[in-house]
């Protein structure tokens, strides 16, 4: 979520030179850089993880002579690093995370349901802190520079009809739709003749369940573990709308500029992390009490029933998606 405001500032500020320092992982994600970008990696799984470790690689940033710190992040181990640059008499600035407010959001019941500033301001109003006049004009990854098809177009042939990706999975529970109820989802749109399904997932469990669906289900494509990450970004590009879960594919579709439907349960899209540049009708959700009671998703269901993620039926979601189709 911080690429369309980086992008927006740099391009703005075209005599400043900008350096990003993010997990080793999420370099693919920085693709068509502006020219006055440049990416430094860190990986706090592995070489980075030990706080010695990390306190090293931090030190090590006085060689770039950097003039200062902007912290997107507002943790603990970017807390060491605005020590390295304060100890050198360099400016930080840091984001508000809202604390206070979304302790309030996710309270319990009664309260008073109140959105939060969306996180894409507060990575704006950091660098507004630190002097930068812009607006945030990203699009998607892709407005200057076509994705490149061609290994698409070698698997699938020409793109025929409409193409829908489901990402089915989420990191927390509370945002996970049930597996049952989203293939139930699968099995009706994999009965549409117009519509190739493309399933969207990560790790070795999650691809065992999507190449299940893929081999029950006609017309239905498993996508996860067979190309890097710019082609999957570059497949987002062609499709007509993503079915996601509050979860990182909600965030690469909206970086390509592709609508998203997305399902909530714990969270709320007045958390602040509603996906960029996306439209409030495209997100479904059930409106109990309780809701939200995570910002991220990670707290357990005091109810113990997780109401609102099972309430959803796949019937409510099939007709936002008809909804959708019927409209382009």
């Amino acid at each position: 979520m911080t690429i369309p405001v980086v992008y927006s500032v740099a391009e703005a500020n075209p005599h400043d030179t900008f350096t990003v320092l993010t997990q080793t992982s999420y370099l693919p994600l920085f693709i068509h850089l502006p020219q006055n970008v440049r990416m430094l990696s860190v990986n706090t799984q592995t070489t980075q993880k030990c706080f010695f470790r990390f306190l090293k690689f931090a030190l090590q940033l006085r060689t770039y002579h950097f003039d200062q710190l902007i912290d997107l992040h507002n943790v603990i181990r970017s807390w060491i690093v605005h020590i390295v640059f304060r100890l050198q008499g360099k400016p930080v600035y840091v984001m508000n995370k809202n604390r206070r407010e979304g302790r309030r959001l996710t309270a319990r019941p009664p309260k008073v349901i109140l959105p939060l500033q969306p996180v894409i301001d507060r990575y704006a109003a950091v660098f507004a802190a630190a002097g930068f006049g812009f607006e945030v004009r990203f699009i998607s990854l892709y407005h200057r520079h076509p994705a490149d098809s061609m290994s698409m177009n070698r698997t699938f042939g020409e793109k025929r009809g409409r193409w829908i990706g489901i990402a089915p999975f989420a990191r927390h529970k509370g945002k996970g739709y049930p597996l049952k109820k989203m293939e139930k989802i699968v099995e009706i749109l994999s009965g549409y003749k117009d519509i190739t399904l493309f399933l969207f997932g990560g790790g070795r469990a999650e691809r065992d369940v999507l190449h299940r669906w893929e081999s029950a289900y006609c017309n239905t494509v498993n996508c996860s573990g067979r190309w890097s990450m710019e082609q999957e970004l570059a497949l987002m590009r062609r499709l007509e709308l993503m079915i996601s879960m509050d979860s990182a594919n909600m965030h690469l579709a909206s970086l390509v500029g592709v609508k998203v439907l997305s399902i909530w349960g714990a969270t709320h899209p007045f958390g602040g992390f509603y996906g960029y540049r996306q439209s409030a009708d495209h997100a479904v959700q059930t409106m109990l009490p309780c809701r939200p009671c995570a910002i991220y998703g990670e707290k357990r269901c005091y109810r113990g029933d997780w109401a609102c993620i099972n309430n959803i039926a796949p019937e409510q979601i099939i007709k936002k998606i008809n909804d959708f189709l019927d409209g382009l």
